[in-house]
Formats: structure tokens, sequence, C-alpha cells
């Protein structure tokens, strides 16, 4: 891998497509879920894996649209990296889980489960729930396997962070994860080996058994086993073992020359960086060996046969030998030392176990050997008499290790919790024969403490908020739901506390987001110090928290709360300064009050929204006198958010024509778009409720772009259709005006609906006269300089100052409802008509009047030439469908 890649962790990603597929169709079948791979583009990386017949039917209900929300959702801010969905399907759920590395997105997996516990209104879908497919999991596993996704995609990236101390830190968890592997896999074929003692083939056929798992595991290329003379210096070959696609070393196998590198009293291990002599090195080039270890067989103090490993493949021409391989090959050699011995020394049954001994206090392990007839222990190795000499002494190996031993089995492992030394095993079993032909269990044991607490602590990460180091809202509500079952089974009570920073969006954005986290992170640190609630307090997203006062502490809540007020009266110093932070607290006592997780979270919620309603900086406890208006505020919070997450489907465009009155009959020459909300979850929602709320809530940015992208689309088509040019008006907020990419957005929406920037005219308020400032002037320029027109909207309501006319750039002034319901008995009226007239024509402005319900008042604005009027009189705002079929 060149630099470049190991410093992207997405190109590294993408070069590993291949290993990602394999392992993610392994995860899909393991967790009962359908996934794919998007790379930080939201391009796919992978396709999805699951049924190539049942996967339409997700992507129908899961389209590109609702990933690429979705996809938005988890790499657009900061305070989500994990977000989960409903779909049209009632039991399908979407989610996104994104690996994120400084901030910044490397790869997002989109994960589709089918939950078969899942709990909807079936009113509320006209899809029919999915219960045949292959893959179908529980709510509690889904999640549980979107975790496990996150924390090992972040393991993904985390790992080629720097080259330095996070690099170094996920190489050293990578290479214990790995050492324990080669760990079980060398007990595994270690226990394969010993079990050969007993075996009653030829020891030709066990020779090349044991060369060939020697060679298998360590990648090693030939083998072979010769037989020393004792009258000459020649050799013969008893056994020889080579891997696919490999040559011999030796084709003849009878009276062969003595290779230097056998013949010594001790092992000898040789790899392309040794130092030989030239004779030497030309006798391996002649063999084809690259690298080669030779391993005498000691029987009766002679050395009548010798091992050979040997790499000859040219791709493993710089092949080293390890401490551990050859510690591995010198072991299992010994083993075939004693099973040649037991082979030529059959009578002799003390010779055979002192030779077995001598090789099993050698091994890495603890082993014993127990008589499956008597239970007599017949022998324990070096190892297990030092790590359990009390256990041995009281004879409680075979209760304490062999008790989940299946009846029937004849070898296996399994892991064991030991209490009274607080250390896990892993125990590997084999029945065999042993030397004296008694049936055995042969047990070895090996320490995984360190694995099972590496295990463990990555386990606790699926739990933890990794900004905070609080709890998150997983384990808020797996704990949640043991401290009801607590309460309900002691008949006591608990308290449920849900807390909300106040205008902590205001710290955000003016120090900056670095200092926004700062200061999430020395609240949590005071919370969870405050006694009662340390092990309680959880992080559920952004700036919410929760603290559950369990029912142990319940005769403490008052203390508790004290302190909670008394952190959020001091100062936080952050940027060389002390900054207050309140907040707004809702608290719902459980079970009296609920008894499942949904009902108190949404309690609690209520009740901080009372807090929130009634001045901020408060505690409010939920009760059912709380107003009503609370309740309808924030299930419109959370509908609103909904209805955006799912790209603003909900809202619909209203259009309501701009005619020219000149003329001998009116001609329609533009249209004003409305924006309506028709909530899935709460119905028709009057325009006087949400968009207020959607200002406050910062949600007016992505509707308004809807509604102005929405509404330039029908202008080309309207426009198209009449063959003529008609311009279409957008209202747009101060908040809309103040993005820093608000030219860049129409540009793209005028570009896409293929008019001319001139159509697209968007009225302000004349509030925006009076916020005469060199950012507003900016915007509004920036806007005006791209061909995008402005409108003064509402005109005569009371702001209005000339000066502040002349200081922007608006192509048009439009004259309040209130002034036209005046005209026909008010001079003022008529007058202020005319100011306006003469005014427009003075800073080159077109003017049209609203609210025109009346032929009189059509009458007096052409007399007063007036070119444009809106109003019922023409037509109430409609659906477009409707509009154009009447004027277009």
């Amino acid at each position: 891998m060149d630099s470049q890649n190991h410093r992207n962790p997405a190109n590294f990603i993408k070069l590993k497509e291949k290993e990602i597929r394999k392992w993610q169709d392994s995860f899909a079948a393991m967790a009962g879920v359908y996934l794919c791979c998007l790379d930080p583009s939201g391009e796919k990386i992978t396709e999805f894996s699951g049924s190539l017949l049942e996967i339409p039917t997700i992507r129908k209900a899961v389209d590109d649209i609702h990933i690429r929300n979705i996809f938005q959702r988890v790499t657009e801010g900061d305070l989500e990296d994990q977000a989960v969905e409903r779909t049209s399907i009632p039991n399908l759920r979407v989610a996104a889980v994104a690996a994120k590395l400084d901030g910044k997105t490397q790869a997002v997996w989109i994960v589709c489960g089918i939950l078969e516990d899942a709990e909807y209104e079936p009113e509320l879908y006209t899809e029919e729930p999915i219960t045949d497919f292959s893959y179908i999991t529980n709510e509690k596993k889904f999640y549980n396997s979107l975790d496990f996704l996150r924390v090992t995609s972040l393991a993904l990236v985390r790992a080629l962070k720097s080259e330095n101390q996070a690099a170094a830190s996920t190489a050293e968890n990578f290479k214990r994860s790995e050492d324990f592997k080669v760990s079980f896999h060398r007990a595994e074929l270690m226990t394969e080996i010993v079990s050969l003692l007993d075996s009653d083939d030829e020891i030709e056929d066990i020779m090349l058994q044991i060369l060939q798992k020697i060679c298998e595991y360590l990648d090693i290329s030939n083998s072979l086993i010769c037989r020393m003379h004792n009258d000459d210096d020649l050799m013969d070959v008893v056994v020889q073992w080579t891997g696919r696609d490999v040559l011999k070393l030796f084709e003849e196998e009878k009276d062969l020359e003595r290779c230097w590198f056998i013949g010594r009293p001790q092992l000898i291990a040789v790899s392309s960086s040794t130092t030989m002599n030239s004779g030497e090195k030309e006798q391996l080039q002649d063999l084809g060996i690259k690298a080669v270890v030779s391993v005498p067989i000691t029987l009766m103090d002679q050395i009548p046969f010798y091992v050979i490993f040997a790499e000859t493949r040219e791709d493993n021409r710089d092949k080293d030998w390890l401490v551990d391989d050859i510690k591995f090959i010198n072991d299992s050699i010994k083993i075939l030392q004693n099973i040649i011995t037991k082979r030529i020394q059959r009578n002799s049954i003390a010779s055979s176990f002192q030779s077995l001994e001598a090789v099993l206090d050698n091994v890495g392990s603890s082993i014993y050997v127990r008589c499956m007839q008597t239970d007599e222990l017949l022998f324990a190795n070096r190892s297990l008499r030092k790590h359990f000499a009390r256990e041995l002494q009281k004879n409680e190996l075979k209760n304490l290790f062999e008790g989940n031993i299946p009846p029937r089995s004849h070898s296996g492992n399994y892991e064991i919790y030991y209490d009274a030394k607080d250390r896990w095993y892993d125990l590997y079993y084999t029945r065999i024969k042993w030397v004296d032909g008694r049936l055995v269990s042969l047990c070895a044991i090996y320490e995984i403490t360190e694995k099972k607490i590496y295990q463990k602590r990555i386990e606790q990460q699926a739990y933890t908020d990794f900004l905070t180091g609080l709890y998150n809202r997983l384990c808020c509500e797996r704990d949640l739901v043991k401290y009801i079952e607590e309460a309900k089974k002691d008949n006591s009570k608990g308290m449920l506390m849900y807390l909300d920073l106040d205008d902590f969006k205001k710290i955000n954005d003016g120090l900056g987001h670095q200092y926004g986290d700062v200061l999430l992170q020395d609240i949590s640190t005071a919370i969870k110090s405050i006694e009662g609630v340390q092990n309680s307090c959880y992080r559920m997203g952004g700036d919410e928290f929760v603290i559950i006062v369990p029912p142990e502490n319940y005769n403490k809540l008052e203390v508790i709360l004290e302190e909670i007020r008394r952190a959020f009266a001091t100062p936080w110093y952050l940027k060389d300064g002390d900054y207050y932070c309140t907040m707004s607290m809702g608290t719902v006592e459980f079970p009296t009050e609920g008894d499942t997780v949904e009902e108190l979270i949404r309690k609690s919620d209520i009740a901080m929204y009372e807090a929130k309603k009634s001045g901020k900086n408060r505690i409010s406890q939920y009760s059912e006198s709380i107003d009503a208006s609370s309740i309808r505020r924030l299930d419109m919070e959370k509908a609103m958010y909904k209805a955006v997450e799912n790209g603003c489907k909900e809202f619909s465009i209203h259009y309501q024509p701009i005619m020219d009155i000149l003329e001998d009959e009116p001609k329609i020459v533009a249209a004003e778009a409305f924006v309506r909300w028709n909530s899935t979850i709460l119905g028709p929602v009057s325009p006087a409720e949400f968009i207020s709320l959607a200002e406050y809530l910062g949600l007016i940015n992505p509707i308004g772009e809807y509604v102005f992208r929405e509404a330039a689309k029908c202008c080309g088509k309207w426009s198209k259709k009449l063959g003529r040019d008609i311009n279409i008006h957008v209202n747009m907020s101060v908040v809309q005006l103040m993005q820093p990419d608000i030219a860049t957005k129409l540009k793209s929406a005028v570009k896409a609906a293929k008019i001319k920037p001139k159509q697209l005219v968007l009225d302000v308020t004349e509030a925006l006269t009076m916020n005469n400032t060199e950012r507003t002037k900016g915007a509004m320029e920036a806007i005006s300089k791209m061909g995008v027109r402005l409108s003064l909207d509402d005109f005569g309501t009371g702001y209005s100052s000339i000066s502040g006319l002349r200081a922007h750039p608006f192509a048009s002034i439009k004259v309040d409802r209130t002034i036209s319901a005046q005209l026909e008995k008010a001079e003022y009226a008529r007058s202020l008509i005319k100011s306006v007239m003469d005014l427009s024509g003075a800073i080159g402005a077109s003017v049209c009047v609203e609210g025109v319900e009346k032929k009189a008042q059509i009458k007096i604005l052409k007399e007063s030439g007036v070119p444009l009027a809106q109003g019922e009189y023409f037509g109430r705002p409609m659906a477009s469908d409707e509009f154009e079929k009447k004027y277009i």
C-alpha cells in the first residue's frame, strides 16, 4: 500500500472492496440483516448482501432518496454517527452507521433489518409486514448488530489515524487478537499431534501426518525425515511431504550424500540472511532451498533421524524463521520422537512415559490426564502443578474444568471463568489411550483473561458515548428496563430526569464546536460525580442528557436535584473566560407515571418542554395537568424533524396567481408559492403554527430549499406550456438569506428548473430593510448579481423607510392586504398607492397589490396605474395540478 492510501482510510476501504464484500456477506448471514457500504460521497462501495430475490422488495421500500437522506443525517453533523428510521413496510427498519475519523466520514453502512417483534400501528401503513424472508431478526439483536458494526468500522478507520500513537495502539490490539488466534490454533494442532500417541497407524503414516500439520500451519513447502547410515556418511529418505505444485527435494531416496545442514546434534535454522560459505550456499542453490530447518531426533542417546523443513518456492525466498515457529517445530518433533520411541520400545511403558512427560512438561499450557474409568489423575505437567497446586491437592480438577463437557463428546473446547482466581481459561479436551492402554481424558488449559478483558472493553464501547464517556441512549433504555422491574418487584419508586441545555447552540456556534465539546464533557463530569447517580447518567445525543435515580437511591432525590441545580449555577470556563449554561429538565416518576421505556421518555420530554416554555433554567415534573399546547408543540417538533428527515415530502406547495390588470383582460404573469404541511402523524398543520416553529428549530432552511426548488420546477413547466416566461414568487426569511451558500443553492435550483434567474423572485419582509447590516447587504447583492430578483413583501405594515428601500436592490414592491382592504373607503389608502407608484418609478421597481377581493378595487388600482394585483378575486392558493388546469 502506498503512503497516500495509508493516510486515506477511504482509499484503503475501496482497495479492500472484495474483502469487505466477503466480510459483509458473513456479517449479513450472522446478524440476519441486509447491508451495503457507501463511501464518503455516498457512492456504493458494495452492493446489498442478501438474497437476490428479496433485495428488490427491500430496495423498493428503501430507495436511493431514503438512503441519501439517512446518509446525510449521519454525515452532515457532528452529533450523530448512527441513525435508525422506519420505512413504508411496518417491520422493516433502515439504519445508517457512519465511521468517522477526526470528524470526517470515511464510510457509511446502510443496514436494513426485518424485525419479528416490531411494534407499529397498522392503520398508519398500507404495506403488509414481511414474514417469510431469509433474514429476519428482532429489535434487540438489530441494535446490537448496529453497535457491533459501528465499533468494527471505527476500529478500521482508527487503525489508519496516524503513524504514531493511534496506529500503534490499533496494531497492539490487532496483534493481541492475532496472538490469541495463533495460540488457540497451535493448541488445537498440539492436541491433534498428542492424540497420535495412541494411533495404531504405520509409523511412516504418522510421520507424514505430523509433517503435513506442521507445514500447512507454518506455510512451508517441503519436509522430510531422513535416517543416517551407521557405517558411512550417507542417508536414506524415510518419508517426504510436499505442498501443492511443489517438487520433491530428492527424487532418489536411498544412499544420498548428507547435506551440510544435516548431522549436527542441535537444531539448525537457515534463512536468506544467514552467513554461509560459498560451498554451503552452492548446495542450497542446487537443491532450490531458500530457507531450511534441521531438527535431530534422539533415541537412546543416538541421533538416527533428522527432520528437515525447507522452503523452495520462489515467491517465499525471503522467509525468516520466527522464534515461536521454531519452538512449535521443536515441540512437535519431540512428540514425534516420543511416538517413535514408543514404537521401538513398546514393551517399556516407563520409558515411554518419561519421554512423554518430558515433552508435556515443556509445552506452553497446563495439562493433566485423568483415567476415564477410575477418575485417577495419571499425569499433571509442570505448568499445572505450578498454577493449580491447591486444586490438585484437593482433587478438584475434574469438577472445575470438565463439568461442561457433553456426555458423548470426544474432543472440543470451551471457556471457563474461575471465580476464586478471577481468571478466564480456555479448555481443550480429547479422549485418547494412554501409554499403558487406558482410556483417558487429556485436558490442556490456556489462560485467556487478557483476551476477555479486551472483549469486555469492546462491548463497553458499544454502550458508551465516545465524546463524554457517559453511557449512551442504548444503555439508557437497557438500564431503565432493569430499574423499572426492580421498582415493581420491591414496590418502590425511581425517577427519570430528561435534561436539555438552554441555548447550547449559541455557545457552540459562537465559540466553535471544539469548545461546545469541552462544555459537554465538563457537564458530563459534573453530573456523573453526583452521589446516587454516578452509574446512571446518559447522553442521549446532542445537548440532551438523562439521569436516572435508581429505586435504592430515591430517598436522596432532593439532595440529587439540589446538586444538579448547584452544578448549573456555576459558570463553565471556556476559551479564556467564564460562561453560564443553564438547563431545562423534566422529571417523571416510575413506575407510578409509567412502566415502559417509551412512555417514561416521552413524559419526561413533555415535562422538559414545559420547563423551557416556562422560561428555561428550571425543573418541571410531569403531571396530567400539563398544558395540552406543550404536548402539541412537542409532537409538532418530532413530526417536523421526521418530515425533514424524509425529504420534506409531507410538505406541499400551493400557488396563487399574480395578474397584469392593465390589459383589457387580466393576464397571468406570475404566481406566489405557499407551503402547506399535511403531517402523516398530526394531519394538516396550519402555516401559522409550523412556520415559526421551523424557524425556531432551524428547519426553515431545508424546508425553504425544498419549496423554492419545487416552485422553480413548476415555473419552468408552466412557462414552456404558455410559450412565454412567467415569474414565481417564493417567500424567504432572513434566516434563509443569511445562509453562506444560499446563492449557490438558488443557482442550482434555477439551472435544474431550466428557467432564467430573473423568473425567480424572492419575497422578503419589510423588517429586512431595518436590518441594514453589511452581511445583509452582501447576501442580497450576491443574489441580485446572479440575476435572481428580490421583492419587498407586506409593504405598508409599519416598518419601511425610504432609505431602507433605496439601500437594497428590490425589483418589485408588494403592498400589504391591509392597504387594499381600505381602498374603497379610506383616502389615505389611495394616496399611499399613488405614493408607492411614484416611489417605484424612482427606484425602478414594479408594484403589486395583495389581498384584492373585489372588482371595485381593481378599478381604483387601474386608475392609479398599478400594473399587478393578487388576491382571491382572481383565485385562492391552490395545488399545482388545479392551478395548472385553471390558469395555464
